[in-house]
């Protein structure tokens, strides 16, 4: 028999802002490239795909789109996603990272 698990909180948008602004907003900017690049729409965006933003080697050979799970795992550590990224940030704690993730999707084109 299969196990299930119970489906994670999705994380509050509202307070994924905050968070966002707090940890993220000193490199990155939703609508603007800055030492990172922007995020709006990152949610379902094919990784290192912003035009005119310089991704390291790592990124640009990471391939893939970011879902929101991706985002996850990034955000805890993306040395070992992607190792010789830029990004050296890390967001132990797991409800934030659902907070900042929601936030991100909330400034994302809906999947079609």
């Amino acid at each position: 028999m299969a196990h299930t698990f119970p489906a994670q909180p999705a994380g509050s948008a509202s307070a994924g802002q905050a968070l966002y602004e707090a940890k993220c907003g000193g490199c990155h900017s939703v609508d603007a490239n800055r030492i990172g690049p922007r995020h709006r729409d990152v949610v379902g965006r094919k990784v290192a795909s912003v035009p005119g933003f310089d991704y390291s080697d790592a990124l640009k050979k990471l391939g893939g789109v970011w879902t929101r799970a991706r985002l996850d795992t990034w955000l805890r550590n993306p040395q070992a996603v992607a190792p010789g990224t830029r990004m050296f940030l890390s967001v132990s704690d797991p409800r934030q990272r659902r907070d900042i993730v929601a936030y991100l999707a909330s400034v994302s084109k809906p999947a079609k």
